[in-house]
């Protein structure tokens, strides 16, 4: 990938075929081709009064790839926010330790959510949406 000396907005190509020389938009099979994606479409994101047509449709494109991917990662909806917890922890392998860290929190509290003793909150959701790479919504049902 290209991307790493794009550092900002402006220094992005304005032609949807330069910036398919750069990150060419393909289907999204795992967390690298996510977070590849995510890294590119974060160049863009705010920016769409700025944008060229061709930005604009690349753009467009990418957050359709990345809408598609995370729609596909999120187990059943009728999993309440716990037990989509302990789902992907154990899909995963992940220990309590590991879900401390993506939570960013203690041991203790990490033990406790995936025991159904405390509430995931939205700050947790946010953090667990990132580790696992699904919308953090899927942690408040």
């Amino acid at each position: 990938m290209k991307t790493n000396q794009l550092t900002s907005f402006s220094d992005l190509p304005k032609s949807y075929s330069k910036l398919c020389e750069t990150f060419l938009p393909r289907p999204i099979h795992d967390r690298v081709g996510y977070e590849n994606t995510v890294e590119v479409a974060d160049k863009l994101a705010g920016f769409e009064d700025l944008m060229t047509a061709g930005q604009n449709d690349y753009f467009d494109l990418l957050c359709d790839l990345i809408e598609k991917y995370e729609t596909q990662q999120i187990p059943p909806t009728n999993l309440k926010a716990g037990e989509l917890l302990r789902h992907l922890a154990e899909e995963n392998q992940l220990s309590g330790v590991a879900i401390a860290r993506a939570l960013g929190k203690s041991d203790q509290l990490a033990r406790l959510i995936l025991r159904g003793k405390r509430s995931i909150t939205a700050e947790h959701a946010i953090n667990l949406g990132k580790y696992f790479g699904i919308r953090p919504d899927a942690f408040l049902a």
